[in-house]
């Protein structure tokens, strides 16, 4: 996604313009177009910019302008598609380093447990690690600021903790009943989108993309080439609840797994002249057997890399229907510091469908409508799978396919709705898992050493039953309700769940996702496909 001055938009939103009182400019988007800059003058003010210039002078009270300003941008947008957003500039820099792939901190994971804010992970080689921190840590004071508290959030203390690369921080720490202060140089903490690979069998490889980022294509290569050299023949890319990112960062990896020089996705606006992206190079793995992973949370980019093999069949997708968007944002910056991410084109993959589903019936229908397939039964039976648009598409081997609302697999893996039960979901939301995962960790960690890495504790861990009685006691102190009500298939997911954070705990994301797929549905039915190739 590329960002541009913003200088004069669109006529359609001229009436916030002026009430922003800015002067805008766009280049009109499409890259390698030639497109020439096109200036607008508007000698008289707006009816808006009347009506704020008004307010601002006559009404009776005084008014926080910015705040109206702003209600007055998510109006107009309102009236467009759910993906073109007004970024306040109190969320721009949070936004871009998701995207950009790194940060400057101090690199450390926490979590608030009570009114107190605990060290959970330190990043391997990072400010923090340098400096003496260590995962167990209490962060008690920030400078001369005591964070422990009530009134703590997540964000503030992020807040306190961030700053600029070279900017040096005192973070006062109780380890042992002794505080600490420690100095810390802060420094650039990347923000991994790869966040596992492993092998799964002796051929076969995982790789797990939690979003495309700025990162992502060097981190994915990267995990190949391990792969690779571990003896890699075939892949399973896991893209569940992959919101997606950079159109870039896809169309890059999907270069990876494609030959020749075969059309992965065009881009197509009013304003926006057709771009072909197109397969440039020789891949790393353009043969071998490729499955892919999705679910309803699958979006963006996701659906253009699970597209793209689709359409050339050149891999298998296995899991739900993805989320359905298939719309491309390019991002504005605005004279007050804020953004705005318009939406500029569509996407089409190779047979011409677009996956973007509809938003005729406004942004509350549109965001209902994950909720709406789970309650039509989407999520358990195939057969529920209600595709609004019935043109049909061929694969470049005569498969029929769909667009119009997300990518469907080849091979259907149902939602497992026993995974939440009433007394599961209070688990999830009070965060008791990780909450006692973590005080269990800390004060057992001897027992761990055992275990050389995340593959063998994988393979070899087994949650023992007091562990369990311990847990079931803790979530009964965290008012837990029905605790003794727990029957056997909830009983399985919580000794499967402690054990892929108690991995967490010990190998980050990678070993989380190494133990949490041990007995995954999806992830057997893809080995299955796999061997059989």
């Amino acid at each position: 996604m590329s960002k541009r001055k913003l200088n004069v938009f669109l006529p359609l939103l001229f009436a916030v313009v002026l009430a922003l009182g800015m002067y805008l400019g766009h280049k009109m988007p499409g890259a390698n177009t030639g497109a020439q800059t096109l200036l607008f003058t508007r000698p008289s003010r707006a009816p808006l910019q009347e009506v704020m210039d008004l307010l601002k002078i006559k009404y009776v009270d005084t008014l926080q302008v910015a705040e109206l300003q702003e209600e007055a941008i998510q109006g107009l947008l309102g009236h467009l598609d759910p993906h073109s957003i007004y970024i306040p500039p109190s969320s721009l820099q949070t936004v871009n380093e998701d995207l950009e792939g790194h940060f400057s901190g101090i690199g450390v994971e926490f979590n608030i447990i009570g009114d107190t804010v605990n060290v959970v992970s330190v990043v391997p080689g990072g400010p923090s690690e340098t400096a003496g921190v260590q995962t167990g840590d209490k962060i008690i004071k920030v400078n001369d600021s005591l964070v422990a508290g009530n009134s703590i959030t997540g964000d503030k203390i992020r807040k306190m903790l961030r700053g600029p690369k070279n900017s040096k921080v005192t973070v006062s720490m109780l380890r042992q009943k002794k505080l600490l202060p420690i100095q810390i140089v802060r420094g650039d903490i990347p923000l991994y989108s790869v966040d596992a690979s492993y092998m799964i069998t002796p051929e076969i490889g995982y790789i797990k993309i939690s979003k495309f980022a700025g990162t992502t294509y060097q981190e994915f290569m990267d995990a190949m080439r391990k792969l690779t050299r571990g003896g890699m023949t075939k892949l399973v890319i896991d893209l569940r609840q992959n919101p997606g990112g950079y159109l870039d960062a896809a169309t890059r990896i999907a270069d990876e797994l494609l030959d020749e020089n075969k059309l992965i996705v065009y881009t197509q606006g009013k304003s926006y002249p057709r771009s072909d992206y197109r397969c440039e190079k020789p891949g790393l793995f353009e043969k071998g057997g490729l499955t892919i992973l999705t679910d309803e949370g699958s979006a963006s980019a996701s659906e253009i890399l699970a597209g793209a093999v689709q359409e050339w069949d050149r891999g298998t997708i296995i899991g739900r229907r993805t989320f359905g968007k298939g719309l491309v944002q390019e991002q504005f910056d605005l004279s007050n510091g804020g953004a705005l991410r318009l939406t500029v084109a569509r996407y089409y993959l190779n047979s011409g469908r677009s996956i973007q589903k509809s938003y005729a019936d406004g942004r509350d229908a549109y965001d209902d409508d994950i909720m709406n397939r789970y309650n039509h039964g989407e999520f358990v039976s195939q057969d529920s799978i209600h595709q609004k648009d019935t043109i049909a598409y061929k694969t470049a081997a005569g498969r029929v396919v769909y667009g119009g609302g997300g990518i469907t697999p080849d091979i259907f893996i149902p939602f497992d709705t026993a995974r939440f039960t009433n007394v599961l979901t209070a688990m999830y939301s009070r965060s008791t898992f990780s909450n006692f995962a973590y005080q269990y960790y800390n004060s057992h960690k001897s027992e761990f050493t055992q275990y050389k890495d995340a593959t063998a504790f994988t393979n070899q861990y087994q949650l023992p039953n007091e562990v369990y009685n311990d847990f079931k006691t803790f979530a009964i102190k965290d008012s837990i309700r029905n605790v003794a009500a727990i029957n056997a298939h909830d009983e399985k997911e919580i000794k499967t769940r402690l054990k892929a954070l108690l991995a967490r705990q010990l190998w980050g994301y990678a070993g989380f996702y190494e133990a949490l797929n041990k007995d995954d549905e999806m992830m057997r039915k893809a080995v299955d496909v796999l061997q059989k190739k």
